[in-house]
């Protein structure tokens, strides 16, 4: 699967780095003033300091909780899943929408967790036991 960029604002690139680093355990790639680039589980993202962009996200219902509709994330195997889980965790760092598992029982059975970052860009980390699953219908 080729990999995807993404580009986000975020108020300061220190914060940002030592969440992304340190927290989720991306690696930094280029980077300048205004921006810094993250190896996000395979992908490019590219932080880009613009502070009056950084709005709380809109929600909507999603089997009983409120998902920020604007977010971004990765779906890792359950090991990879679990031991992010447990860095996050570790750092204290606060969910969103704590880490469960959404339509048990269904095709799309899955673990999930959401989180923010310091600008507060709203994150869903997923896992699938059976990874066939990821794009399953009822």
């Amino acid at each position: 699967m080729p990999p995807f960029h993404l580009a986000f604002p975020v108020l300061n690139i220190e914060d940002t780095r030592r969440f992304f680093v340190d927290v989720l355990g991306c690696k930094v790639g280029r980077e300048a003033e205004k921006w810094i680039d993250f190896d996000f589980f395979g992908h490019q993202i590219s932080a880009h300091v613009k502070p009056e962009e950084c709005e709380v996200a809109a929600t909507n219902g999603v089997d009983g909780d409120a998902v920020p509709v604007r977010h971004f994330g990765a779906v890792l195997e359950w090991s990879e899943w679990e031991a992010l889980l447990e860095r996050v965790k570790a750092a204290g760092t606060e969910f969103i929408i704590e880490p469960r598992i959404r339509f048990e029982g269904q095709p799309g059975e899955q673990g999930i967790f959401f989180v923010k970052d310091p600008a507060g860009n709203a994150m869903e980390f997923k896992t699938f036991k059976n990874m066939d699953n990821l794009f399953a219908r009822d």
